[in-house]
């Protein structure tokens, strides 16, 4: 149901977001943090696939930017 909603997807789309500046931070990390932001990389991915966000993506690709 949420799925329906922009204001979701605008969220969901933040959490994209939040996932490709970990991947570039991801970079820039030495050795001790390279586990930590790995490990925020996958739940960010996990969330994104629990909420299907291509399809949100597409279904509200008029408003979303």
């Amino acid at each position: 149901m949420l799925s329906n909603h922009e204001t979701f997807a605008r969220f969901v789309q933040v959490i994209h977001a939040l996932r490709e500046e970990t991947i570039e931070e991801m970079h820039n990390a030495n050795y001790e943090q390279l586990q930590q932001v790995a490990g925020r990389i996958i739940t960010y991915d996990q969330i994104l696939r629990m909420t299907d966000w291509e399809v949100l993506r597409q279904r509200h690709s008029n408003s979303l930017n």
